[in-house]
């Protein structure tokens, strides 16, 4: 079996020019990361957040994980200086006159607990509008601990963190990213800024993997939904927003915090494909259009298949095709449970749905094979 080249990914350095007035992100430097495809474990619709930070003098370590691109107003400043969208620590001084510069040892850094544990497959440190004050270099670090800890305990001496990122050179007004191949599962994880400086946004794109002791509790539970580990394999169309939005926790708040398609002017149907989180038993389907009014879908069919490739395996409709209403939460129960790896959702013609909720348990199989995943990957 032939290796495939992966093109090496973009890298950005150095100062960025200072702002000239007009669009701010007219030169924010930035590319397609291949690993963004994957959810974002440190979204906070996921339940992530940014648990404690060293220093946040010149802005606060929240603005972290906020959602969408930073903002920049050039006239905002406050108190203790310009106020930025992101996490801005002062600037790090020497121990003396003699030696008035920070050390190569002197850094600031960021606690982030994942909203899912999951395998990382790559980071993005964000430093819009930091032109001449974001950090020299970042290194992230990864750590699996169950339950809640707390920054004290995660700051411990016996906890061992790994190295996700090294300590790499990154540039000002710039998306750098970083992709990452380690098999491990985490919970937490450590943004280090050397010396100092701002960061705008952190995005980690992985896969979830859930606690299947949890999931076992639980018995019945949503198969397809994000935070149990299921995940969108393709779509037929993302124009409006992404398919993922469709296993998000929660309701749909407003309109683009769901799928929606562009219009269509032929006579096909637009689909997503998922991927449960492990083999499972299906019992009963929900599909909401909350806030989707004059663009949701007009009918929905849901099929599943029983195999390793969902793209390429044979599919059971298990909903025929049923008329959809607008902002609706919809539900139906089965005739009969139907086992599966992975689901389709087909509208028709074209518009969206806010959520699809799958709700069932894990088969024998589909138990064993996520508990032994679980334990491959430290768990």
């Amino acid at each position: 079996m032939t290796a495939q080249h992966q093109s090496p990914l973009a890298r950005f350095t150095g100062d960025a020019n200072p702002y000239g007035g007009g669009d701010p992100y007219a030169d924010h430097r930035s590319a397609d990361f291949p690993f963004a495809q994957y959810a974002n474990l440190a979204d906070r619709q996921l339940g992530a957040g940014v648990i404690a930070a060293n220093d946040e003098f010149f802005a606060q370590r929240e603005n972290l994980l906020l959602p969408g691109p930073a903002e920049f107003d050039p006239e905002h400043f406050g108190h203790k200086g310009k106020i930025m969208d992101g996490w801005e620590t002062r600037r790090r001084r020497g121990a003396s006159a003699e030696h008035p510069w920070p050390t190569a040892d002197d850094h600031d850094w960021a606690l982030v607990r994942l909203g899912a544990p999951g395998v990382v497959r790559g980071i993005v440190v964000d430093t819009a509008h930091f032109r001449g004050n974001y950090p020299q270099a970042v290194s992230v670090e990864g750590v699996s601990v169950p339950g809640s800890p707390s920054p004290e305990e995660l700051l411990g001496d016996d906890v061992k963190w790994t190295t996700l990122v090294p300590r790499t050179a990154v540039g000002g007004h710039a998306a750098n990213g970083f992709a990452v191949d380690v098999e491990q599962r985490f919970t937490h994880i450590r943004v280090n800024q050397h010396p100092d400086g701002g960061i705008a946004r952190l995005r980690v794109y992985g896969e979830v993997v859930p606690d299947p002791k949890w999931l076992s509790v639980l018995g019945t539970f949503d198969v397809v939904a994000l935070e149990n580990g299921g995940r969108v394999e393709d779509a037929s169309n993302l124009f409006y927003s992404p398919a993922t939005n469709t296993i998000q926790p929660g309701r749909s708040r407003k309109m683009d915090d769901g799928w929606e398609t562009r219009r269509r002017r032929d006579q096909g149907n637009d689909w997503i494909r998922y991927q449960l989180v492990a083999r499972s038993e299906i019992r009963a389907i929900e599909i909401d259009t909350a806030y989707l009014k004059g663009n949701a879908a007009g009918w929905a069919t849901v099929s599943v298949c029983d195999g390793a490739d969902g793209a390429d395996g044979e599919w059971t409709e298990v909903l025929a095709r049923t008329r959809l209403q607008p902002d609706t939460n919809h539900r139906f129960v089965l005739d009969a449970s139907v086992v599966g790896t992975h689901a389709r959702v087909d509208i028709f013609p074209d518009g969206g749905i806010s959520r699809l909720r799958l709700f069932g348990s894990l088969t024998e199989e589909g138990a064993a094979g996520l508990a032994a995943r679980y334990q491959e990957l430290g768990g």
